[in-house]
């Protein structure tokens, strides 16, 4: 009859790891919030910065850019240094993300959800 109560033990083990994964993983969401990557365009005319959520929460542009002339080109070298970022940004989760199944001891290139 206790026989078939040894598979409790595995169950149990199961779900502590799948809560230390939960932890983990919400550890790693506030980090990505806190980490800053920049993006640049124009030889550094224009950085944008974003949380490695790929959140913008920054724009420097150098005011030798404001030309009216040149209107069209502020806004491409601002839309440039933006997707920089951003693409830092994604790159820096995957990285993170990457690093965090590796302690978990998960397969390389599994996803992990809610990233």
């Amino acid at each position: 009859m206790l026989k078939g109560l040894s598979g409790l033990g595995d169950m149990a083990k199961m779900m502590k790891k799948a809560q230390e994964m939960q932890g983990k993983m919400a550890a790693l969401q506030a980090e990505l919030g806190n980490i800053v990557v920049l993006g640049e365009s124009g030889a550094g005319l224009v950085i944008a910065r974003c949380t490695a959520r790929g959140e913008l929460t920054g724009l420097d542009i150098d005011p030798s850019i404001f030309n009216p002339d040149e209107k069209e080109v502020v806004e491409d070298l601002i839309l440039a240094a933006i997707k920089e970022a951003q693409r830092k940004a994604q790159e820096r989760s995957k990285e993170e993300m990457e690093k965090l199944s590796s302690e978990l001891g998960l397969p390389p290139g599994m996803d992990l959800p809610g990233m």
